[in-house]
């Protein structure tokens, strides 16, 4: 995830996948959003954690709930297409 992410391609996640980009230290001085329980998690690893549908941030797109899965959805398209 990390090499697509210098490398510039998109990277998406929802609800608590936001611990893969954690993990793979790509969301330091980024806005993100997520599920609420890992936001704390996210603050703690340097995001900027914004509680709305989807937040896109470059490369890097984070949504809530799928709840929220079409605009997510719609984001990454846009993304996609833009690139």
């Amino acid at each position: 995830m990390r090499g697509i992410f210098e490398n510039g391609g998109t990277v998406a996640f929802i609800c608590h996948a936001g611990w893969v980009p954690i993990s793979a230290g790509i969301v330091e001085d980024r806005k993100v959003t997520s599920f609420f329980a890992i936001k704390d998690d996210l603050i703690n690893a340097g995001a900027e954690w914004i509680d709305a549908e989807v937040v896109q941030d470059g490369n890097l797109i984070s949504s809530r709930t799928p709840v929220d899965l079409s605009a997510f959805c719609r984001t990454i398209i846009t993304d996609l297409k833009d690139r």
